[in-house]
């Protein structure tokens, strides 16, 4: 049985990436932290085939708590790939970001890879076989004004992808990153779609839909020789 782990799983990009993982015969842990009912039609879409882990990714305890409880429950089997996609936002200039959206976002973002990652990393070198594949941001690229915070945690998972590859890659290990644009969830409500599109030479905001799909390719034996690589999914906003 093919696992993945899919964090922040239930909703947004995260629910497109478990039923693209899905449709390539994945049994799909999905992962979230709040919303019962998202995540049990997120498993009903993917027909049962995975279940749901409830913690929050931002909580090294919890992390490693509900990681240690599955592998027990589940001896026989690992988790070959992990996508790191949970993540949120709490935009504000620096000089009125308080000190708890600074960590919170830090937390969710960046210290919840490092917590994830670590948990099942081991089992995918003792395989000698694994997939990694980080959900970024066009913020972490660019840096965007009003998100120095969110910025900075894109820009460190960035810089982590590119460190860890390397550190395993002779394991058949890869770790790579998309870093989507502007995308059609709820991490965009509240911005002026009609104004952004503008500047965005694909004239749109893009579909979870477009996001998962490289992850999925990402996630395959065929990119079994691509790593460390950020994928701009932006729509050519910014190369």
């Amino acid at each position: 049985m093919k696992i993945a782990l899919v964090t922040g799983g239930s909703r947004g990009i995260g629910r497109a990436i478990c039923e693209e993982l899905h449709k390539r015969g994945y049994y799909v842990l999905i992962n979230y932290v709040s919303n019962d009912a998202a995540a049990a039609d997120c498993l009903q879409v993917i027909e049962g085939q995975g279940e749901l882990l409830k913690f929050d990714v931002g909580n090294p305890g919890a992390v490693k708590e509900a990681l240690a409880q599955w592998q027990k429950a589940h001896p026989d089997d690992y988790i070959e790939v992990l996508v790191n996609n949970a993540g949120i936002r709490k935009d504000n200039l620096l000089i009125w970001l308080e000190p708890d959206e600074w960590r919170k976002v830090i937390d969710t973002n960046l210290n919840s890879w490092y917590y994830t990652t670590r948990a099942v990393l081991q089992p995918m070198l003792v395989h000698k076989y694994g997939r990694v594949v980080n959900v970024a941001s066009l913020s972490g690229i660019k840096g965007l004004p009003g998100q120095t915070n969110y910025s900075a945690a894109k820009g460190g998972l960035i810089a982590a992808t590119k460190a860890l590859a390397q550190e395993v890659a002779r394991k058949n290990v890869t770790v790579n990153a998309v870093a989507p644009g502007f995308i059609k969830t709820d991490m965009v409500d509240g911005l002026d779609e009609a104004a952004l599109k503008k500047d965005i030479p694909a004239a749109r905001f893009g579909n979870p839909e477009e996001v998962a799909a490289v992850v999925g390719f990402l996630a395959s034996r065929e990119a079994s020789y691509v790593t460390g690589e950020v994928i701009s999914i932006n729509g050519g906003l910014y190369t």
